[in-house]
This record gives structure tokens, C-alpha cells and sequence, in this order.
């Protein structure tokens, strides 16, 4: 447990405590054991640290009228680095971990040498969703406020009702895998489980911060990191993306990262869907491997 002004970051370790640091960033609503099943089949000389984000996994809930906007979240990675003590570290991010990027590896770029997103998107802002930004702002907003107030005790469930509702709302996850996630995500109560994650994380309006395309190729010019893009074939964008077949924002960033970055950009696509790190561990930790050791 590493200490924050509004209690604790929760994280767990792996391999080397001498070897070069690897911080590993979950997805959105996940936590740290979602690398449990991939980092094993890394490379041991490495010291990987898993953190759960505020409100998150076994990570203190911010305080009351506070909400968890992407920036705070950029401010947590660099709070936990240094309580680590690490002047540089490479990063694997999932996901809702891509405050990676464009987030801290850029807004820090001499802290992050390599670069890791495993079926990692920005949230480019579309032309149609241009005109919508003050709508999501304002909702963000009043949604929070009837979070506020609704104050509803938390649910108990039974272990078995608890997995079938989280699979149920987490089809991407194997019922192996979800026991996993909540394993860290609940917490025992009576003969039944209550989720430990902050209701307030389940805002997307506040979570998810949409950038301009302009802002994402500003953001990649500053990285000074290589970086490895996987993507799996039915993973994130095929669900928020599922009728656009030009795939356009995400040939317009593994675009922008190849032109930018040129040599020092990787793209792997493989099979699997947005989980696959923990469903099908093993298609990820060679080729994650392989660009961990490279040198430079």
C-alpha cells in the first residue's frame, strides 16, 4: 500500500526487485489481477508492479464530492512512481490503461522507455462527437450529483450470483478470469460479496476523456518511449466501432505512431478478443517479451 492524501494506492509485485521496473496499468473497472495470468509468462529479471487505481481493486475511494477524471488518474501514475522511487520504467497499459497514452508517457516523456498497450485506443474525438462534448461534460455532471444522492447501500450477493452478473456485463471475460478480477474486486460480507469499486468509476462521462486529433499527434511528437501496439482482431475498437468498417480512428493512430515514432513503433495484431492478456495469456507474452528485452 503506497500512501495518497485521500488514503492508500493498492499494488502488487512480481519477478526481480533488482531488475528494470515495469508498472502495469488495468483497464477500466478492473484492477491489478488482470495481469495475473500474462506477467508470469514474462521475462522474471524484470520488476513488474501492478497498481490498482483510486477506487479500484483494493485502492481507497476518493474523498466524498470528488470525482475520478482522467487527469487524476495521470496524477496517480506519477504519485505511485515516485513513492517507488523509479526515475524511469517501462509501462504495459489495457485498455482504460492508454492514460498511458496520451496521457503520462507523454505529458513525462524521459520517465518511459518502452511502451506496451495492450488493445489500447485513445478516444479520438469524431467529428459528430465534436458538437456533443458540452453534453457529456454537463451529464458527467448531473450524473454525479444523482450518484450523490441516491446513496443506496452496497448489493450482497452470493459468489455465484456476483461472477453470473459480472460476466453478464463483462462478456469479453472467461468465468476463470472473472473469478480472478474478483477475487481483488470484492470483499466478503456475511455469507455473501460486495464489490469494492467506487460507484462513481462506473461515470464513463467522467472517466473517458475524448483529445482531438490534433492534441493525439501533439501528444505522440513528445514520446520519447518505443512502443508496441496489439491489438486484438475482436477486441475494443470492434465493439465501440462495430459499424465502421473503415476502422478509421484506428488506422488514423496506428498511422500517426508509425509516422512519428518510425522505427521505434510496433504493431502486432492477434487473434482474440479485448481480454485476451488473460484469457489466452500466452498469444501476448512473446511478442510483449521479445519487445521488453530489445535493446535500444
Amino acid at each position: 500500500k503506497l500512501a495518497v492524501p485521500w488514503g492508500h494506492i493498492a499494488a502488487k509485485a512480481w519477478g526481480s526487485a533488482q531488475g528494470h521496473p515495469v508498472l502495469c496499468l488495468h483497464g477500466w473497472q478492473d484492477n491489478a489481477n488482470s495481469f495475473d495470468r500474462l506477467i508470469p509468462l514474462l521475462p522474471q529479471d524484470f520488476h513488474y508492479v501492478a497498481m490498482d487505481f483510486g477506487g479500484h481493486g483494493l485502492s481507497s475511494h476518493y474523498s466524498p464530492g470528488f470525482t475520478y477524471y482522467f487527469q487524476n488518474f495521470v496524477s496517480e501514475i506519477r504519485r505511485v512512481v515516485a513513492a517507488l522511487k523509479w526515475t524511469q520504467f517501462s509501462v504495459i497499459g489495457h485498455s482504460f490503461g492508454e492514460s498511458a497514452l496520451p496521457g503520462f508517457s507523454c505529458m513525462f516523456p524521459e520517465m518511459v522507455d518502452k511502451l506496451v498497450l495492450l488493445d489500447s485506443i485513445p478516444f479520438i474525438l469524431d467529428c459528430n462527437e465534436m458538437e456533443n462534448i458540452l453534453t457529456y461534460k454537463r451529464r458527467a455532471i448531473e450524473r454525479l450529483l444523482q450518484a450523490e444522492d441516491s446513496q443506496k447501500p452496497a448489493s450482497v450477493l452470493s459468489p455465484e450470483e456476483m461472477l453470473q452478473g459480472f460476466l453478464k456485463n463483462n462478456f469479453h471475460v472467461s468465468e476463470e478470469c472473472g473469478k480472478l478480477l474478483l477475487q481483488r474486486g470484492t470483499t466478503k460480507v456475511g455469507t455473501g460479496l460486495v464489490l469494492n469499486k467506487d460507484r462513481r468509476i462506473s461515470l464513463a462521462e467522467n472517466t473517458v476523456d475524448f483529445i482531438s486529433k490534433e492534441l493525439f499527434v501533439h501528444s505522440v511528437r513528445c514520446l520519447q518511449a518505443r512502443v508496441l501496439l496489439i491489438k486484438a482482431t475482436q477486441g475494443f475498437y470492434e465493439v465501440r466501432r462495430k459499424h465502421d468498417d473503415k476502422k478509421e480512428s484506428l488506422l488514423f493512430v496506428k498511422d500517426t505512431l508509425s509516422s512519428v515514432l518510425k522505427e521505434r513503433f510496433q504493431y502486432v495484431q492477434i487473434p482474440g478478443s479485448h481480454y485476451v492478456h488473460m484469457n489466452e495469456p500466452h498469444l501476448v507474452a512473446g511478442i510483449t517479451s521479445c519487445f521488453l528485452q530489445k535493446l535500444r
